[in-house]
């Protein structure tokens, strides 16, 4: 696996109920959240989102932030990138106490051996975000 393979495959997996934002032209839509149950006390939410990095970009980073809401204690937040069905891109952040977040990635880079601007992400792109929340249906 390339170096650049292994340097956009860095991080893992959890959790988060958010809206995207990401600064510029780079625009992002909420799509759809599912919540599974994973025992009697918590679930696991995702939020699957799109985004779109035109091909004129000049921003170097995007961020992804989610408001203040329920999160179970404990546990981390993943957002997983996807370029149609090829993982491009993972992370893990945590939960701020207010159960917010944010993780800033970058998006253009400058190569200092050669002074060229190289496009991390160029594109659509699809995003899941997972969370575990705690449930608060009593049936579950």
């Amino acid at each position: 696996m390339s170096t650049k393979s292994n340097v956009l495959l860095m991080a893992s997996i959890m959790t988060v109920f958010g809206i995207m934002t990401i600064p510029g032209d780079i625009s992002a839509e909420s799509n759809q959240i599912t919540v599974t149950p994973i025992n009697a006390e918590v679930s696991l939410e995702k939020t699957t989102t799109t985004m779109s990095v035109p091909q004129d970009n000049t921003l170097p980073w995007g961020a992804i932030r989610g408001d203040a809401s329920d999160v179970a204690e404990r546990y981390p937040i993943i957002i997983q990138f996807y370029q149609g069905e090829d993982p491009v891109h993972f992370a893990q952040v945590d939960a701020k106490g207010d159960g917010s977040y944010e993780y800033k990635f970058r998006v253009r880079n400058l190569d200092l051996d050669t002074g060229e601007v190289v496009n991390i992400f160029q594109g659509d792109y699809t995003v899941k975000i997972y969370k575990v929340i705690p449930n608060t249906n009593d049936l579950v």
